[in-house]
């Protein structure tokens, strides 16, 4: 079976990891392949609740392998953290592999993300705080800190003098704040080595082998495609690649070998953070939408932005990622609505836009054009046939879906894992 890919086609947090359950029972090995724990996945299970934030949400399946991979940024104290509550629920994290390569947050990368985002004041990006944006500035500027050097304290200890060399330069001088001394960076880091040395592999190595004997691996993308650091809003995005093509980087894959990309969207719009948003609402629906999906970040407790669903924004995703089917989250969220807007085009100093504007300016700019299409008032989730909803659900998705530029292939109709209508195969 090829590569499958999961990515976020909004700006984050459209539940991803109810696809990931969607495929439970027919897939060997769940990927994490860009971000860090700046994301985060809530999965329920019955009436258990699991809030996941580095880990990929496949740990939560019993036989499937979870792999942290290259792409990721590693906060070896969250890792720790979320393994413990796992296992002290019962959960096996046994199999989990990191890669060699993944990339380490360290101290005084959360210390630069906090103070360098006060430091921008009203110019700020929305940034978590937790040291993302500056471990991958390292990784590119080549002074980054890998999980493999966490073996060698000679090269450790190295790397961490040639990055603080002009960081506590940088605290000290520019954001007042004391310097950070080598030692209590290098002692927290090996104070993690044995406990990780286990899990450390050649994910890359192990994941072609996997596909190459016919394993079924699905890469499961961080945050969305908005905020990819190349496809989205820049510069309110995130520090990766959070699309399709960030899977074969991320993961150490040929392209080739993705045959399926599985978008996510929700039913409507969510957004955390700064930037551009052209749906959003600034009233009593945007609260009535935030209060009844419960939209409150996994990882910050932030209230999201909420909005109607953006079709220019899901064809915009499904050409960056080829996606080739999606999966709409929350449908039942919207229940009760009357009037149900669905954004159809944006108008920028009037003139229509269909598709997003490549310009930030005119996308900062962009009002909805809007199309009303009928609500319902029936509960739907015991729904588990696409007939078991009501008609004017059904139209809802029929009509959004032409608007999408792919099949909406399943429905998620409440929180629980089961709670999923499924009206196409997202394997074949």
């Amino acid at each position: 079976m090829p590569a499958v890919v999961i990515v976020g086609a909004q700006w984050g947090d459209e539940g991803k990891g109810k696809a990931t359950d969607l495929l439970a029972g027919r897939i060997d090995y769940v990927v994490k392949f860009n971000g860090g724990n700046n994301a985060g996945h809530t999965v329920v299970i019955g009436d258990k609740k699991y809030a996941l934030h580095l880990l990929p949400s496949g740990i939560l399946t019993e036989g499937v392998t979870p792999v942290i991979a290259n792409g990721v940024v590693v906060d070896l104290e969250v890792l720790f953290a979320e393994l413990e509550a796992l296992t002290a629920r019962g959960v096996d994290v046994s199999k989990l592999m990191v890669s060699a390569n993944a990339h380490v947050i360290t101290h005084y990368h959360r210390t630069l993300d906090r103070v360098a985002e006060r430091f921008l004041g009203k110019r700020q990006i929305g940034t978590t705080g937790r040291g993302i944006g500056p471990t991958y500035a390292d990784k590119i500027n080549r002074v980054g800190i890998r999980i493999q050097d966490l073996f060698d304290e000679n090269i450790l200890r190295q790397k961490v003098e040639g990055a603080l060399d002009m960081k506590n330069h940088l605290l000290v001088k520019v954001y007042n704040r004391r310097a950070i001394t080598v030692d209590e960076v290098v002692d927290d880091l090996l104070s993690y080595a044995e406990r990780l040395r286990p899990m450390v592999a050649d994910t890359a190595l192990e994941l072609d082998r996997a596909l190459a004997g016919g394993k079924t691996v699905l890469f499961e993308g961080g945050q969305a495609t908005m905020l990819d650091v190349d496809h989205g809003t820049y510069p309110f995005v995130t520090s990766s690649n959070a699309t399709a093509g960030g899977a074969a980087t991320g993961a150490g894959i040929g392209p080739g070998r993705i045959e399926r990309v599985i978008g996510i969207v929700k039913a409507y719009t969510t957004r955390v953070g700064a930037g551009p948003f052209p749906t959003e609402l600034h009233d009593e629906q945007g609260e009535w939408l935030r209060s009844h999906g419960f939209e409150f970040g996994t990882t910050t407790g932030r209230p999201r932005r909420t909005g109607w669903y953006d079709a220019p924004i899901a064809r915009y995703s499904a050409r960056i990622n080829g996606v080739t089917d999606y999966v709409m989250t929350k449908l039942d969220v919207l229940t009760g609505l009357e009037k149900i807007p669905v954004c159809v085009a944006y108008e920028v100093d009037g003139k229509r836009f269909d598709e997003v504007p490549v310009s930030q300016s005119d996308f900062h700019h962009a009002k909805p054009v809007y199309e009303e299409l009928p609500g319902w008032d029936e509960d739907l989730t015991d729904a588990r046939e696409f007939t078991d909803l009501p008609k004017t659900a059904q139209d809802y998705v029929l009509a959004v879906e032409e608007m999408s530029g792919a099949r909406i292939s399943a429905i998620g109709v409440g929180a629980e894992r089961d709670a999923v209508v499924v009206r196409h195969d997202l394997l074949s």
